[in-house]
């Protein structure tokens, strides 16, 4: 995502400067003939989430917690495209990824309410116990009588 001003558009409440992002184009892998390799058509987009001075201090802790995995030592976040065989459409991909990624850990997550089950559910939990303590011990082999 792309606003007017040359930022990616994370969300309503968050746009990364180009600024803030390193692009590194390197030798794309996979099977070729001749001349294989030779353009640098993979796209590396570095963001630095524990420096960046675009997040508010709530947003970067719970980055850093959410991407706890994806973060180098240095608090980078690093993703790599070489979908096409164009540059171009490769820093566009990843540029896209490294936004819905950020977007995606934004998200509050909903507190889980604790429920308790209903009295009829209790009471069919014990009645299904009873009945199979029942068919267990009338298997039994009591030949000691």
């Amino acid at each position: 995502m792309e606003s007017e001003n040359g930022e990616l558009t994370v969300n309503r409440t968050l746009t990364i400067p180009r600024s803030e992002l390193t692009v590194r184009a390197t030798r794309s892998g996979g099977p070729g003939g001749q001349h294989v390799n030779t353009s640098s058509t993979r796209v590396e987009v570095l963001w630095n989430v524990a420096e960046s001075p675009t997040l508010f201090d709530d947003q970067r802790v719970s980055l850093m917690n959410a991407l706890d995995g994806k973060l180098s030592a240095a608090g980078e976040l690093r993703v790599v495209a070489s979908d096409t065989r164009s540059q171009l459409r490769n820093r566009a991909l990843a540029e896209k990824r490294l936004a819905e990624i950020v977007r995606r850990a934004l998200v509050v997550k909903k507190a889980r309410k604790k429920t308790k089950p209903t009295r009829s559910a209790v009471e069919r939990r014990l009645a299904a116990k009873k009945l199979r303590s029942k068919r267990k011990h009338e298997r039994s082999d009591d030949s000691d009588e």
